[in-house]
């Protein structure tokens, strides 16, 4: 991978200095210059805003390798996969008013089995689609998938209170060669803002921000951290956390944010702000140092939200910009699942 890009930008240099040695004045007119694909995260993003702020996590300090797709990372040759296990949270799982051929779960997976030659066994149909009383499929198994998330769960949830990974990853299932694809965190950071609204200390929301980024950083570990766990491998890639905001902190933006638990602004918005920056940044480095890959949810959906139209927003698009979020205010719809089907399948392909 890295060996193909220094020889794609050597050829590039040799073509070049070919070039100016038949025609040397084209160096005085500064027409012939040397580029690459963006490798870097802010390459990736740097025209993505109208007023080029974004959300503003600093990504590069963790020198990760970029796809040249800029969804993800590349930290990862993913290759002859037997099962594919999908964990974390209503994201994952499918929420309606979509439906759930719509649901980035069963895109993607789609995707996986014609791309790896896997198979629902049959069950594809129950799989597929969410119980509403119990916030997950409806069956967790269906041939070579499994899906443990749901509804609610935060990233305690992966590992101690639901127990996600347990339950996903039972001994006679570690043999086969697998990929791990979640969403986790946005639950985490809504109960934070919750207690923001509610007065919070800002110390105390710190040392909970803290807590999710620690409790993530576990869960990584736990699939990646003992080679012998996995024998024939293991793959991850998970998504960093956005929100609907596009930046502003607004919480009050969607129109039935009283329902979702946000019915007073928030009394420091930038501190919010801020705190899932961070969050994001350290999930980005725990992706580097443990090899996985990330997706950057939050950037792509940044600018897709409830302040879409916002000219002022950090992270305006433009007029023609459309939402990506539903009607609950925290779910994907129909276009935001198709959009993060494409990234994760996007860091799968390369």
């Amino acid at each position: 991978m890295h060996i193909q890009r220094r020889v794609w930008c050597t050829l590039r240099v040799i073509a070049g200095l070919i070039w100016l040695d038949f025609f040397p004045w084209v160096a005085d007119a500064n027409v012939f210059t040397l580029s690459e694909p963006p490798y870097t995260v802010a390459e990736c993003f740097a025209d993505e805003y109208v007023n080029q702020r974004g959300l503003g996590a600093d990504y590069d300090l963790f020198m990760p390798t970029v796809g040249s797709h800029c969804h993800g990372t590349n930290h990862q040759d993913i290759d002859w996969i037997e099962r594919v296990v999908f964990l974390g949270d209503s994201i994952t799982v499918g929420t309606p008013p979509t439906l759930s051929a719509s649901y980035y779960r069963s895109q993607l997976s789609d995707a996986l089995a014609d791309r790896f030659g896997l198979s629902y066994g049959g069950l594809e149909w129950l799989w597929k689609r969410v119980n509403p009383f119990d916030g997950v499929s409806i069956i967790r198994e269906a041939g070579d998938f499994a899906s443990c998330a749901h509804w609610g769960d935060g990233n305690a949830d992966l590992l101690y209170d639901n127990t996600q990974l347990e339950r996903c990853f039972p001994p006679d299932k570690r043999n086969l060669r697998t990929l791990v694809v979640m969403t986790s965190g946005g639950n985490d950071l809504a109960k934070l803002t919750r207690n923001a609204i509610a007065g919070a200390p800002v110390e105390e929301l710190w040392m909970q921000i803290m807590e999710i980024v620690q409790l993530k950083s576990e869960v990584i570990n736990w699939l990646v951290g003992d080679p012998a766990k996995f024998p024939n491998g293991v793959f991850v890639i998970f998504a960093n956390i956005y929100e609907f905001s596009d930046g502003t902190g607004d919480v009050q933006s969607c129109d039935i944010s009283d329902l979702v638990g946000f019915d007073e602004p928030l009394p420091v918005p930038e501190q919010l702000v801020e705190m899932l920056v961070w969050a994001n940044e350290q999930y980005l480095r725990i992706a580097v140092e443990s090899g996985t890959d990330m997706i950057f949810m939050a950037e792509a959906f940044c600018g897709h939200g409830f302040n879409h139209d916002d000219p002022t927003s950090p992270c305006y698009r433009g007029p023609e910009t459309d939402r990506w979020f539903d009607l609950t205010c925290i779910h994907p719809n129909p276009t935001g699942h198709g959009e993060l089907a494409n990234m994760f399948l996007a860091v799968v392909n390369e």
